[in-house]
């Protein structure tokens, strides 16, 4: 399903003219639907659900607390890459079993945060990043989940 139609000559998005939107606020200025975005979400849920999936937005792509809350209401989770995102994820309301912590650069202040939140698990990019989320997790006495990417040397002939 897709909300943005023309009728009569215009534009639309779900029953509101977006002419009568730039009437109202300042242009140049972001529209979202509400409906497009739940059910390409739902979408996504449904190819998946034979396995049960948690499908996760990334925070990055699109920060508007308005997006993150509709998606965590409705079961998603949030893929963050800094301490401020995992502040917008925070504002959202989404639960920190379902917030991934992806990204290079995470400072130890961040990695205490995410470990005090209770974030699901962290992507560890590196050695020294996976001795510092160890470092922070035993000086808090936390035990925490990590996911550790790992860059085969393959030379992928493509």
């Amino acid at each position: 399903m897709h909300e943005f139609t023309f009728k009569d000559n215009e534009l639309y998005c779900e029953d509101i003219k977006i002419s009568a939107i730039a009437r109202r606020v300042p242009t140049p200025f972001y529209l979202y639907s509400y409906k497009t975005l739940l059910d390409h979400y739902r979408k996504l849920r449904l190819a998946f659900s034979a396995i049960s999936p948690l499908i996760c937005f990334s925070v990055k792509s699109n920060s508007n607390i308005a997006i993150l809350r509709a998606l965590v209401k409705n079961g998603a989770g949030l893929d963050i890459v800094s301490g401020g995102e995992l502040y917008r994820a925070r504002l959202a309301g989404a639960d920190p079993k379902k917030i991934v912590y992806a990204g290079v650069g995470k400072r130890p202040d961040e990695i205490e945060d995410a470990i005090n939140a209770g974030i699901l698990f962290f992507n560890v990019e590196s050695e020294e990043e996976l001795d510092a989320i160890q470092r922070s997790s035993a000086s808090l006495e936390r035990r925490v989940n990590v996911a550790i990417r790992i860059n085969p040397d393959v030379v992928p002939r493509t």
